[in-house]
């Protein structure tokens, strides 16, 4: 679901804003889509309610990349036991102007797939911002 739609009370608006942050400090060119996602009702029924999407776009393509854009999904899941949500993954993926060229999965191998893949010093700065995100959800709960 787009990120400015689960902003909806101070605490998720503050750590999507630190997400953000965290993406930027990584990567100081891109810039931030709080609704990646058309709101027509096709688009709709593929968004997962329990995701914070945010898209980041550069200048444009990037060699480092093999991208322009890139999609990030946090996936959520509620606790039962104490009501909390709670991180179970991060997805990313890389577009450019023929589709989606890669894409990284924290819920599987943590590996890159696709066409194409980023450089290696770019694939570990996103990893590393992954890994700052479940940090970020799952630790100050």
């Amino acid at each position: 679901m787009n990120a400015a739609e689960q902003a909806t009370n101070i605490e998720y608006a503050t750590k999507i804003a630190a997400v953000v942050n965290l993406f930027k400090s990584e990567f100081p060119d891109a810039k931030v889509d709080l609704k990646p996602w058309v709101n027509d009702p096709d688009t709709r029924e593929l968004v997962d309610p329990d995701s914070i999407d945010i898209g980041f776009h550069f200048p444009g393509w990037s060699k480092r990349f093999q991208s322009r854009s890139i999609l990030v999904q946090i996936r959520f899941y509620e606790d039962p036991l104490d009501a909390a949500h709670r991180v179970i993954g991060v997805e990313a993926a890389g577009f450019d102007h023929r589709g989606k060229q890669w894409r990284l999965s924290t819920v599987e191998q943590w590996r890159f797939e696709g066409a194409s893949q980023p450089i290696a010093e770019v694939g570990e700065k996103l990893k590393h911002f992954c890994r700052q995100v479940f940090e970020l959800f799952n630790n100050s709960n």
